[in-house]
């Protein structure tokens, strides 16, 4: 396939974006992508330096400042493996109002870029397919019903049912009501419900997705 190629997947948390984003990286020999580990990686630096997360600029220079890297199933900040600490939910939660800033949105859009342009990815987010690679020859939306996506976010966290769905129907609104990069499901994108899905069963929908967009002179075989 392409050395550019890019694979975008797009949707709302619990809809199985990390799970199959990574399983299908794995599968095609691909870089894989956690756009949201970089926001996370961003507010847990600001809440580890004590800063006011509506401070716009002191935010955007953070953003550029910070040395985020992604090798394997690792996350690294300034060099300091990050991996856990960037799953705690005062993080999850500080992540979501650090990326509705424009300018931290900019910056981290700039080093996907970066990271996309060495060679064929996966990278999954909530504006991949829209703002950061509207290009990519493969974008999918993945979706499920809200009940599916708090019970996945609950298992994963091990926290209240009723807590989670809260919080996922807080962050949705954030997400799609923000000014820079709302998340939406780009017009040439394939949407995939995953309510009633198994991750093997995601991951195979969207390796025939690649295909189809990737074959019959659309791409690289």
């Amino acid at each position: 396939m392409s050395k550019s190629l890019i694979i975008a997947i797009d949707g709302p948390g619990g809809s199985g974006k990390s799970t199959v984003a990574r399983s299908v990286a794995r599968r095609l020999g691909f870089t894989y992508i956690d756009s949201g580990a970089m926001y996370r990686a961003v507010a847990l630096w600001a809440l580890r330096l004590g800063m006011d997360l509506d401070d716009l600029h002191r935010l955007e220079q953070l953003a550029k400042e910070a040395r985020i890297e992604l090798p394997g199933d690792r996350v690294l900040l300034n060099g300091e493996d990050v991996t856990t600490d960037i799953r705690d939910p005062k993080v999850s939660d500080a992540a979501s109002r650090v990326a509705a800033q424009p300018g931290v949105r900019r910056a981290m859009r700039e080093e996907q870029r970066r990271i996309g342009s060495t060679g064929p990815s996966v990278m999954e987010g909530r504006d991949i397919g829209t703002v950061v690679f509207p290009e990519a020859r493969v974008k999918i939306f993945l979706d499920a019903q809200p009940e599916a996506r708090a019970q996945r976010r609950a298992s994963e966290l091990g926290a209240p049912l009723e807590e989670v769905a809260r919080e996922l129907d807080a962050r949705d609104q954030r997400d799609r009501s923000r000014a820079e990069a709302p998340l939406t499901q780009a017009p040439d994108a394939e949407y995939l419900d995953t309510t009633h899905l198994t991750p093997i069963q995601v991951e195979e929908a969207v390796l025939k997705l690649v295909r189809e967009r990737t074959s019959n002179g659309k791409g690289h075989k």
